[in-house]
Order: C-alpha cells, then structure tokens, then sequence
C-alpha cells in the first residue's frame, strides 16, 4: 500500500514537473549573419519571468506612406518568437526618448511601463502586434509573438518534405512549384527569395516561421486551383487564393508596400479559412471576388477570424468587384469575425469603406456576417460602404443585389470617419435586410429606439451611415447596455 501511494505520489510530481515546463517555453530565432537587411531603430529582448533576456532580431521590411496622392516606401521594423506561458519584452528606442508608446491592437489593452527609451510589458498569449513609438506608423516595430511551432519537422530526411534551413535561399527561378503531397518548411531564421506555388495540387502544407519574399514585387506564397491547402505561421508579401476548395491560412503574417498589394485574396473560391492572419498592405488587405483572371465561379463559405487588418490604402475587407456579367454568380456564407482594423486610408471616395460592399459584374453577394470587429481611429475613409454599383473601370455591369448582411458587435472609437454609405442601383438591383446590431460608435449604442433620436431621422443619422435610394429592411438593434 505504501508503495501505491508513492508511486501515485511521483507520478504526480512528474506531471506537474512536466505541465510546469511545457507552460514556459520561449524561442528566438538568429536572423542571417549575412544577405538581408536588418533594422536598429529598436533593441528587442524578450524573457521567461526571472530568467536570462533572449535577444529577437530586427529586420527591415517596406510599409507603404501615401502623402496627398503619392505613394512613398518607408522602412519599418519587424521581429519575431515563439513562446509558451508568460514572457517579458523589453523594447528599446535607439533613435531618442519615447514620449508616447502604443502596443496596438488596443483592444489587447497592452500598457507598457516606459522608462526613458525603453518600454516594457507582458504577454500570456501569442499576439501579433504593431509597436509604435511618439505616434510614428511609418517605422514602428512589428513584433510577431507566435505560439509554439507543433508543424517543425521531427526529421529533415522525408521524400515529401522540402526544408529551408536558418539562412538565406534563393529559388531558381524565383519560384518553387510545390508537387501534391508534398511539405515546405521554412524555418525561423530562414529568408527565402522568390515564389512558392501550390498550382493544380492537393494535401499541400507550407509550414514555418521564416520569411518568403520576391525579390521585386508579388506573392510569397500563391495557391491556384488546389484543393486542402494548409499554409501557417510564415511570413510574406500575398497570399492569393483562387479557384481552389479547402484552404486554410493560419497565423501567416502578409506585409507589403507596392502598388495593388493586395493581401490576402480570394478568386472563385470555397471552403476557405483565415485564422490569426495578420495583414498590413498596400491595398486591400482581404477581399472575395468571383470570376477574375483565370479563375472562373463564385466564392462560398470563406471565413477570417482571430486577425489583423491594417490598410495602408484601400480598404481593410472588400466584397464583390468582379464576376462574370454573362453567367451571374453568387458569393455567399462569408464571415469576418473576431477583427482589429487598425487602419484604413483611402481618398479615393469610390474605394473607402474599413467593411466594404461593392457588388459588380451582375453579382449577388448574400449572407455576410461581420461580427466583433473593433475599428480603431483611422486615418481617413468610411466605416461602412454597401453599394450596388456600375465601376466601368473594373466591371461590364452593375451588381445583381446585397442581402442579408449582419453588422453585430462592431465598435468604432474616432473622429475621422467620413460619411458611410448603403445605396442600391435602381428597383430591380437592390441592397436589402441590412441588420446592425449593437453598433457602438465611441461607446455609445446606435438603434431604432433612440430616446434622442427624432423621429423623422433615419437611425444611420445618428451614426453618419447614408441610407440611399434602393435600400429596404434597415434595422438597428440594441441586445447589449452602453459603457
């Protein structure tokens, strides 16, 4: 019997010996000695509570600035780990004292303690942040704090896998075509030059913690006309999706600076996922379209949750441009959940809009939900755009309808939101059951049944939302008290 109890007794020990190691883990990763380039506007390190700082490696990496209506590259930094538990981050300003220090998303509610040039603060989860120091955007620091890499292969001599060790690589070609079956692993401290495709394939993974980046313009990673793609934990320039079924792209960090940069597209797709996906771009962060390129049909069950947006021009989501005006196609069952819009700036009027509608091509775009999204104070555009509309630019029709959209949970906190709106092209082309639930526009709850609200307004009034000619079944709903 007293045998029994010490085992029992050890076994215990054991596992809490073990649950206390595997609830600490931290790993930094070296960037190359030679061959990219790096960034010292920042000193980072990062520690498990009471033990030695690790120090995490800054590179340089390209956001786009648009001054009046000229684009101008700027140089910013970005850095990277993986961790387990709770860990401590010191981030040091090498370029003067900090008088004001951000860690955004805000809604991480992140305050960090500064002390001269240094900042510190605490993390007990992954996060991909954006650190910003006296309000500068332009070079501030992203900082990635990944969780643990479970998708690191456990041994490099596999047919199926092609590995890219710590360093630098660059692809014949300046592209790499990913066969089906097949695993590409980018390691952390791995910089990788050139394209990975995954073109007519199936069972394809693109795993790691490194980067892929053309060496001019374009896509890191590419995947068209594939089925069960799985993309995680890298970090890029795009990651386009089209006419492919069963993709999903998990915590891929997507940061470019060129002209339609798009982030994250979809063409004629279905069953697509984005889950903690972090996008900061030079156009449209993520969009859905139908028929566009070589890619032809509509777009169903497509979702991004758990993620960052950040528009340096354009908009953050867009819905709907493109299509087939001879064989009208539909997009539909698509999700925005669980979203940080940290910016949006646009002057163009025709493409404003942090959640944006615009249905061309003789599309139906039906059954959309946008549901807690915090959008912070952006620089300049709309909150909200639902048009109907006739772009001769990028489309040969208007849009057959908007329908059945849900805004639920959304909160804004600013001052530099322009006029949104929702407008339908004529009677037969309409925008309709449009439901806002629990719209919060700095704090305050925007509904039917105002009490200030007089009663010749339209309930959009009184949250700057233009309720145009061809929109029927507006409603706003209040399900939740005020702050």
């Amino acid at each position: 019997m007293k045998l029994k109890k010490l085992l029992f007794i050890g076994c215990i020990l054991s596992l809490s010996a073990n649950t206390l190691f595997s609830q600490n883990t931290l790993t930094v990763y070296p960037a190359p000695a030679t061959g990219v380039e790096m960034k010292n506007d920042f000193t980072v390190k990062v520690r498990e509570t009471g033990k030695e700082w690790k120090t995490v490696d800054t590179y340089s990496v390209k956001v786009d600035e648009v001054r009046g209506t000229r684009h101008h590259v700027e140089k910013a930094s970005l850095g990277y780990f993986d961790f387990e538990g709770e860990v401590e981050v010191s981030v040091t300003f090498n370029n003067g004292d900090i008088e004001t220090g951000k860690v955004r998303p805000l809604s991480y509610d992140i305050l960090p303690a500064i002390d001269n040039n240094t900042m510190t603060f605490t993390l007990d989860r992954p996060v991909n942040l954006s650190i910003e120091v006296n309000d500068d955007i332009f070079h501030n620091l992203h900082l990635f704090a990944n969780p643990v890499d479970k998708n690191k292969p456990k041994k490099l001599k596999d047919k199926n896998l092609i590995y890219f060790a710590p360093g630098v690589h660059n692809l014949p070609g300046d592209s790499l075509m990913v066969e089906s079956g097949k695993t590409v692993y980018i390691a952390g401290g791995a910089v990788v030059y050139g394209c990975i495709y995954a073109r007519d394939v199936e069972n394809v993974n693109i795993f790691g913690r490194g980067r892929i980046h053309p060496q001019g313009r374009g896509a890191g990673v590419s995947v068209s006309n594939s089925k069960n793609v799985f993309v995680d934990g890298i970090i890029t320039t795009q990651v386009p999706v089209g006419g492919s079924d069963g993709v999903t792209i998990s915590n891929v960090k997507a940061i470019s600076s060129y002209g339609w940069g798009d982030g994250m597209n979809v063409f004629a797709s279905s069953n697509v996922l984005y889950d903690g996906v972090f996008c900061r771009n030079s156009d449209d962060c993520t969009t859905v379209y139908g028929t566009r390129f070589e890619y032809t049909g509509g777009c169903r069950n497509i979702t991004m949750q758990n993620s960052t947006l950040w528009a340096d021009v354009a908009h953050p989501i867009f819905i709907g441009i493109h299509g087939n005006t001879k064989e009208p196609e539909v997009l539909e069952n698509l999700n925005y959940i669980n979203i940080d819009i940290l910016d949006h700036k646009e002057k163009q009027i025709n493409y404003q809009g942090c959640m944006s509608i615009n249905a061309g091509d003789n599309n139906t775009v039906r059954n959309v939900r946008f549901e807690d999204i915090r959008v912070e104070n952006f620089r300049q555009g709309q909150l909200v755009n639902l048009r109907i509309f006739y772009n001769e630019k990028y489309c040969t029709a208007p849009g057959q309808g908007i329908e059945d959209i849900l805004f639920k949970n959304i909160s804004y906190n600013g001052d530099k939101a322009a006029v949104s709106i929702i407008e339908g092209y004529n009677e037969e082309r309409k925008v309709k059951n449009i439901r806002f639930e629990n719209l919060r526009i700095n704090g305050r709850i925007i509904h039917d049944e105002m009490p200030d609200k007089p009663k010749w307004y339209h309930t959009g009034d009184m949250a700057d939302i233009y309720v145009g000619p061809h929109v029927e079944n507006v409603s706003f709903i209040k399900t939740e008290e005020e702050e």
